[in-house]
């Protein structure tokens, strides 16, 4: 199967949507990047059951739009990106699955919806919802938040639909060192040393990235000896990523969506936290998972590796990586 660039269907860009008469429209916001997405799968999913008979729209960015197929029950993606914006006018309901406001609240408040639900915020006395709590692990909030407005959410309702045939053989040790900020960026020449002593074991080795992480990605390849056939950073889309980690052996990556790829397909992973604690974004226990953490939080938008995630050394994250391959065979 060839690695090609998705191409993704063209998502709502008008200035402002009109909900469409007869059919009731449910808006969730969730303008945000991949592992974002993956970690309000839950509550997206409860929404779809709550409201069965409306359109539901999912307002995140347009790149997100491959994966939508991946979770079900969502109709159409409304291309946006931060807090609002938000193009459409009149929603029967609306969800705040953003953040804890003020500028997400406020951004679905002038859609004028029917109904909305969203956190309490002190900056909007008028809006009504649960309080924030800042250390609730990200898939609870967001489940908890509906149960407020009595919607039942199963936060281990996590699993992804099957994404199809692996772009390669499957079976690989998935190599990911990027990560959106450079606080939560293990360095690549440690990845590079895991990558070198696991392929000297005899694993398939592949690195992964997205377009902008295809410099690092090479680099982590080049600096570990793999051939640049290895490096697919750029190459796949979302539903090919999706496929190539449902049948990788193992991925090893840091904080970020790929990890909630692993956790979505039962894909035994090592994660490397470093300025956010496991507890708030970590895969869930029981599962084929081992997070990393030296317990030291920091910046998580900061450029530079976190001291946390600094402390964590190449030997460690072997002997994880061996752990799992020796118990969870695939």
């Amino acid at each position: 199967m060839a690695l090609t660039a998705h191409r993704t269907a063209p998502a709502a860009t008008a200035p402002v949507r009109a909900a469409a008469r007869g059919r009731p429209v449910l808006l969730a916001l969730r303008g945000l990047g991949l592992g974002d997405l993956l970690t309000a799968v839950p509550a997206l999913r409860a929404l779809r059951r709550a409201h069965p008979g409306h359109r539901f729209v999912l307002a995140a960015p347009a790149r997100l739009a491959g994966l939508l197929p991946l979770i079900g029950g969502v109709d159409e993606l409304l291309d946006v990106s931060g807090p609002g914006p938000v193009p459409w006018r009149g929603p029967d309901v609306a969800v705040n699955l953003h953040g804890s406001g003020p500028q997400s609240t406020l951004a679905l408040c002038r859609t004028r919806p029917g109904r909305l639900l969203t956190h309490a915020h002190p900056g909007i006395p008028g809006v009504a919802g649960p309080p924030w709590r800042e250390e609730m692990h990200e898939v609870r909030r967001w489940c908890a938040q509906l149960a407020w407005y009595g919607i039942p959410a199963d936060p281990g309702d996590l699993a992804l639909r099957d994404p199809g045939r692996s772009p390669l053989r499957g079976g690989e040790i998935v190599i990911h060192p990027g990560a959106a900020s450079g606080a939560r960026r293990w360095p690549p020449e440690r990845f590079a040393e895991v990558a070198a002593e696991l392929g000297r074991l005899g694993h398939p080795i592949v690195v992964t990235g997205g377009t902008a992480e295809i410099g690092i990605a090479r680099r982590v390849a080049r600096l570990a000896g793999l051939p640049d056939g290895c490096v697919l950073a750029g190459r796949t889309g979302l539903p090919e990523l999706a496929a190539l980690i449902a049948h990788a052996r193992l991925v090893i990556c840091g904080d970020t969506g790929v990890a909630h790829l692993a956790t979505a397909y039962a894909t035994p992973s090592v994660v490397l936290f470093g300025p956010v604690s496991p507890d708030r974004w970590g895969p869930p226990p029981g599962g084929p998972h081992i997070a990393l953490w030296a317990g030291i939080p920091g910046d998580p938008h900061a450029d530079r590796p976190s001291d946390g995630l600094l402390r964590i050394g190449v030997p460690e994250v072997l002997a994880a990586a061996r752990r799992l391959l020796e118990v969870s065979p695939r």
